[in-house]
């Protein structure tokens, strides 16, 4: 089991606290970053408090959400080493582990439904990095 931490503004709250409850039925330990409702708040924060969680090792992988998922990956990708992939389909999510080694994935509450969530999810957790020929993209990255 990993640790994933979970961050979304208000309307990824929602989708956000559906995911922390099953990624904890499943097993995994979450780290909540908030919010705690769907009151308006500042994606950029909780996108940064995504990221550095990551970069910092308290959580394995990070699941960002918001209404689109872009500006909550660009504030997440602000963070040094990590790399966070917008992701609308499970294969998107399976290709950015296989071949971007992503450690955090953003979704899009208005853009997907719940189940396209899962699958992102769950691809995002099971897929290792590929390795190989990627090793040296990613390295580029930075």
């Amino acid at each position: 089991m990993l640790t994933i931490a979970l961050a979304s503004d208000h309307a990824g709250y929602a989708l956000k606290a559906q995911l922390v409850d099953e990624l904890r039925a499943a097993g995994h330990t979450v780290l909540d970053l908030g919010p705690d409702s769907e009151a308006s708040v500042d994606y950029p924060d909780f996108g940064r408090a995504l990221g550095e969680a990551v970069a910092q090792g308290r959580a394995e992988r990070g699941i960002a959400v918001c209404g689109t998922g872009i500006g909550i990956s660009i504030a997440v990708n602000r963070i040094a080493g990590v790399r966070c992939a917008l992701v609308t389909s499970g294969l998107m999510a399976r290709f950015a582990r296989d071949h971007n080694d992503a450690n955090c994935i953003a979704l899009g509450s208005r853009i997907i439904g719940v189940e396209t969530a899962r699958d992102c999810v769950a691809e995002f957790l099971s897929t290792p990095f590929g390795g190989g020929r990627h090793t040296g993209r990613v390295a580029k990255l930075g």
